[in-house]
């Protein structure tokens, strides 16, 4: 008996590192296949991809003639962002693990373990700033004002709304930031949609370089060096 189960549990261990290697090599080949390779607009909008090592934010003007996001995403959800804060970062992730986790510190096994079953909620973070910076972790693209409509209602479409069609705050007490918010979202986080997954989406619903498919953000930094 003890013996047939150790065939049992080698012969399960086997499978399911061959899972993982499976996953973890198939996301790695389709993050370096490259959508969009050369994507030919004019460069009317400045945008920006910004990762803190780990998560990739979309950030775009918070005021354009196409969309003036602070009446979608008020500065009175923030501490103190104002008329002054000209751009707005926004990502796509788990709930639970946005609101629970606001430092690595907090990283708790069972919220990592919620968060790739997907079957919980998701949020968007919204983080208002003055100026942005380029360097290694933010990069600008240059993207038509046509295009620029794409990705509004590609991000837009990620909130969830309200009966009037408004998108609804989460009331909370973590802040990462003193001009960051965080909203409902649609879908659910999971080990084949991650934070890294929908700005990729994003970029691709505009016509930009994407990856095919990635759950990191260093396919879609390589895009950009």
């Amino acid at each position: 008996m003890n013996k047939r189960l150790l065939k049992y549990t080698g012969r399960f261990c086997i499978v399911f590192i061959t899972l993982i290697a499976v996953y973890f090599l198939t996301a790695f080949c389709c993050s370096r296949i490259t959508v969009n390779a050369n994507p030919a607009n004019p460069k009317e909008i400045a945008i920006y991809i910004m990762t803190n090592g780990i998560h990739t934010d979309i950030v775009v003007p918070a005021i354009t003639e196409q969309i003036n996001w602070t009446k979608e995403i008020s500065y009175q959800n923030t501490l103190e962002a104002d008329n002054t804060y000209q751009y707005l970062a926004i990502g796509w992730g788990d709930k639970r693990f946005y609101l629970e986790t606001p430092e690595f510190s907090d990283l708790k096994l069972s919220n990592g373990l919620r968060a790739i079953s997907g079957l919980s909620t998701s949020a968007m973070h919204t983080t208002y700033y003055k100026n942005i910076g380029q360097d290694a972790n933010c990069k600008k693209i240059m993207i038509s004002k046509a295009q620029y409509l794409l990705l509004i209602d590609y991000i837009l479409n990620s909130f969830t709304k309200d009966e009037i069609g408004q998108v609804v705050n989460i009331k909370s007490n973590i802040h990462y930031d003193i001009g960051d918010a965080f909203y409902e979202a649609k879908g659910s986080y999971s080990i084949f949609k991650t934070c890294n997954t929908w700005a990729n989406g994003a970029l691709k619903s505009c016509g930009q370089r994407s990856c095919l498919w990635t759950i990191f953000d260093t396919g879609i930094f390589l895009k950009y060096e």
